[in-house]
C-alpha cells in the first residue's frame, strides 16, 4: 500500500467520521487529559496533533500528520486477547503505510502524565524530519481563529 502523505490525504476514510466525531464527544478520561495537557493547541513542540482521525479502516485516537505519528490511548479493555489482537493488527496497518505508533495505558496517562509527555517529547526529538511551524505562523493563525471567534 502507497505510504501515508499529503497526495493521499494521509489514507483518510471519510466514511468514518461520523464514528470520529461521535468518539470526540464522549472521550475517556485519560483521552481527555492527553488532549487538554499535552496534545492540543500546539503543545508538544509545536505540532499540530488531531484527534479521533479516520485513517484507513481504523481511527487513531491522536495522530500528528507531519510526524507521522500515532498515539493511541489504551483503557482496561485492550488487556482482553482479542482487544490486544485487534490492536496489533491496527499498529500493523498503520506502520505499513509509515505511522509510527506509541501506545500509553489510561494508568499510565492518569498517574504518570509527565512521563508520557517525555515518552512523546523524547520520540519527536529523536526522529521528527520534519520542523514544526514556526512561531510567527502560530501565531498568525492563532490570530485569525481569535478573530473568527469575536465576530
Amino acid at each position: 500500500m502507497e505510504k501515508a502523505s499529503k497526495n493521499n490525504n494521509y489514507h483518510y476514510n471519510k466514511k468514518l467520521k461520523e464514528y470520529a466525531d461521535a468518539n470526540k464527544k464522549t472521550m475517556t478520561k485519560a483521552a481527555a487529559c492527553m488532549w487538554k495537557y499535552l496534545l492540543s493547541k500546539q503543545q508538544m513542540k509545536g505540532y499540530q496533533f488531531r484527534r479521533e482521525r479516520p485513517i484507513l479502516n481504523y481511527i487513531a485516537d491522536f495522530v500528528c500528520l507531519e510526524l507521522l505519528l500515532v498515539i493511541e490511548v489504551d483503557g482496561i479493555t485492550h488487556l482482553n486477547e482479542d482487544v490486544e489482537k485487534r490492536d496489533a493488527e491496527k499498529d500493523k496497518a498503520f506502520e505499513a503505510i509509515g505511522f509510527t505508533v506509541l501506545r500509553f495505558t489510561n494508568w499510565e496517562v492518569l498517574n504518570r502524565i509527565e512521563m508520557v509527555g517525555e515518552v512523546i517529547a523524547n520520540w519527536i526529538d529523536e526522529h521528527a524530519i520534519v520542523p514544526p511551524p514556526s512561531p510567527r505562523r502560530r501565531e498568525r493563525k492563532s490570530k485569525k481563529e481569535s478573530d473568527a471567534d469575536s465576530e
